[in-house]
């Protein structure tokens, strides 16, 4: 899948699995290195306040060609402006702020596509939210990736409509 940046946001410390509090299947709420958009974080938000569930806040980094970088300072591979974090913690903020538990995974991957679908299989999601701004995002992109998951991932998908 790639190497995996997490930010525990909520109840801290809770190994995933055994937090009482949370009792439904996770919601992944993603994101393709932009900041979410807002009708996608309203529905995320509300299905895990529902549902009881633990969100996962993915923010999927295409991780670029560049072998030397990878091999010395892989956490530079990604400049700050190719990726919209602050925008993406004050989601997840938002959402700790709720009592939700929150997770904030910001995975970079050559196959951010193929990483996010092993995530959602990995954490059995019960829920997907697939909601990149659509301002921000190029549309064969969301395209791309909204048919992917619909596809291959193996519970509810929500796809933020085009702006």
């Amino acid at each position: 899948m790639g190497p995996v940046d997490q930010s525990t946001l909520g109840r801290a410390g809770v190994p995933h699995g055994t937090d009482t509090a949370a009792s439904g299947r996770p919601v992944v709420l993603a994101t393709l290195s932009v900041r979410v958009d807002p009708v996608a974080e309203r529905v995320a938000i509300e299905a895990a306040l529902e549902t009881r569930a633990r969100l996962l806040l993915a923010n999927m980094i295409w991780l670029p060609p560049h072998p030397t970088t990878l091999i010395l300072a892989r956490e530079y591979a990604t400049l700050p402006h190719e990726e919209d974090l602050d925008a993406v913690r004050a989601t997840a903020d938002r959402a700790a702020a709720l009592g939700i538990p929150t997770e904030l995974l910001r995975i970079s991957s050559r196959r951010p596509l193929a990483a996010l679908i092993e995530l959602v299989c990995e954490r059995d999601a019960g829920l997907v939210v697939l909601g990149p701004d659509p301002r921000r995002s190029p549309r064969w992109w969301r395209a791309l990736a909204a048919r992917r998951i619909r596809r291959r991932a193996d519970c509810l998908v929500w796809i933020a409509p085009d702006g």
